[in-house]
């Protein structure tokens, strides 16, 4: 899966501006962070970004780019403004797509993950005459990330865990949109069948809303910790754990539950 991944403005374009923020550089910080889940967590995406720093790029130079390479999404991540009056999240396609379009199916998806995440009023899916949905020859999608001139909005836009939850969103709604699947790292190697290995798991968080779950991993993330979601029967009933890590040594698994509860964060260890 190619995705082109679009941070809004750059350069001499600073975009919307308020609260000591200016709408280039959040976007980039934004993607970048997108950029890094989805290329160290998951299989077969590539990623080519319109800008990797604070340059001017034309719309056309953007479309024309992304068209070329054949991209198969379009994501350009923006943040909002409205003389301060208004704030929250919403999305955007290309004016003339029905709802059930493949691109309106994905948004839909994608929509959905980033509410989870991002603290934000949901001022709900949108459609627009935007250059960039309008001349992209493949699916695109353009989100509004708050608004910069809110001081409610603005407040969480100064945070670094804010920034990497939105993006975390975004990447969980792009895995499910394009049915990604996650890379296997060594905290997550399982023993060989039949080895008669004990695998220690560091689970550091379990909720009965899965929301709950991906904010932790989301704060993991910005902590440094890779993690993901393993489902557990209970009594009967679903819960979400995070797990931060599997090992077969227990001495690595009880020295990452001591890392990770010095960030703030109750872990234990389970072992099968």
């Amino acid at each position: 899966m190619k995705l082109y991944l679009d941070p809004g403005h750059g350069g001499s374009d600073p975009g919307a501006q308020g609260n000591g923020l200016r709408e280039k550089d959040l976007t980039l910080d934004i993607a970048l962070k997108l950029r890094s889940i989805l290329e160290n967590n998951y299989n077969n995406i590539e990623v080519r970004m319109s800008r990797t720093s604070d340059v001017t790029k034309s719309l056309a130079q953007r479309t024309n780019e992304a068209n070329s390479w054949g991209a198969d999404f379009y994501l350009s991540i923006h943040i909002n403004s409205d003389k301060g009056s208004a704030s929250g999240y919403e999305d955007y396609i290309y004016i003339s797509l029905s709802n059930n379009s493949a691109t309106a199916r994905y948004r839909d998806i994608i929509h959905n993950e980033v509410v989870k995440l991002n603290k934000l009023n949901n001022r709900g899916k949108k459609k627009a005459d935007f250059h960039v949905l309008r001349e992209s020859s493949m699916d695109a999608m353009l989100s509004e990330n708050g608004f910069i001139d809110n001081a409610k909005d603005a407040a969480l836009m100064k945070q670094d865990s804010w920034r990497r939850s939105v993006a975390q969103g975004h990447a969980n709604g792009i895995a499910k949109a394009f049915n990604l699947t996650e890379k296997k790292t060594p905290d997550r190697e399982e023993p060989a069948s039949g080895s008669g290995q004990s695998l220690h798991k560091v689970i550091a968080g379990s909720f009965k809303d899965r929301a709950n779950a991906e904010q932790q991993i989301a704060d993991l993330d910005a902590k440094g910790y890779e993690s993901f979601i393993a489902t557990a029967q209970i009594s009967g009933e679903t819960w979400y754990r995070v797990q931060a890590g599997a090992f077969l040594n227990r001495e690595n698994a009880e020295t990452r539950v001591k890392e990770i509860e010095s960030q703030g964060i109750e872990a234990f260890i389970t072992t099968e």
